[in-house]
């Protein structure tokens, strides 16, 4: 059964994006920004998605519970510009049905 999840995005212009995100392709949060083009092109998921270069940061808005923080998200974020209480890694956030209504916003470009 394929079931795509209601994610809300607010892009780097502050515009906020009501998207549908499949659960059935091992899609991460920062694939999904960029398959919807919200941010411009080469500036998110410039490592590929290896928690290596922030640029998919963002900031977690709503109280969807995710999967706990690994060690090279944490080290990553703590090199990072703009990091709040908040922050998390999109390529480290993998699309599941139990982040139906997550809300993020996309951290500013460093």
């Amino acid at each position: 059964m394929v079931q795509d999840i209601n994610i809300k995005i607010i892009d780097r212009e502050g515009i906020t994006h009501e998207v549908q995100a499949p659960t059935d392709m091992a899609m991460n949060l920062m694939e999904v920004v960029r398959s919807y083009e919200l941010a411009p092109e080469g500036t998110i998921g410039v490592c590929g998605g290896m928690a290596m270069c922030a640029s998919c940061q963002c900031y977690v808005l709503s109280d969807t519970k995710l999967p706990e923080m690994q060690d090279d998200e944490e080290a990553m974020l703590s090199e990072a510009f703009y990091v709040k209480q908040n922050s998390r890694l999109g390529c480290q956030i993998h699309i599941t049905p139990e982040l139906e209504g997550l809300e993020v916003e996309l951290a500013p470009e460093s």
